[in-house]
């Protein structure tokens, strides 16, 4: 089997890879809360499903700092390039 259709079979399959995921990922959390750590660092290491959580908040952090960066810095208001030419009114109306 090549792997374009073993990737066409998977997308064509996508609801259900999501849902085996989705509780392959709720069974490892809970494990991680019923079996406690064998090593313990730092005292939240010990805190069962820490480490999905702060995941999950790294992750949200992530976007929002890119998304602010993204703002500041990238994003242009629609008529950026127009009020930047002054002889944009000029070459609408077809005087030089």
């Amino acid at each position: 089997m090549d792997l374009g259709r073993l990737l066409e079979k998977l997308v064509n399959r996508g609801r259900l890879l999501a849902m085996i995921m989705l509780v392959l990922l709720a069974v490892l959390v809970l494990i991680d809360i019923v079996v406690p750590p064998a090593y313990v660092r730092f005292p939240w290491d010990g805190i069962g499903g820490f480490p999905a959580v702060y995941g999950f908040v790294s992750c949200l952090a992530f976007i929002a700092v890119a998304k602010g960066l993204g703002k500041l810095f990238v994003y242009q208001p629609e008529d950026y390039y127009e009020a930047r030419d002054p002889n944009a009114d000029a070459d609408r109306n077809g005087h030089d």
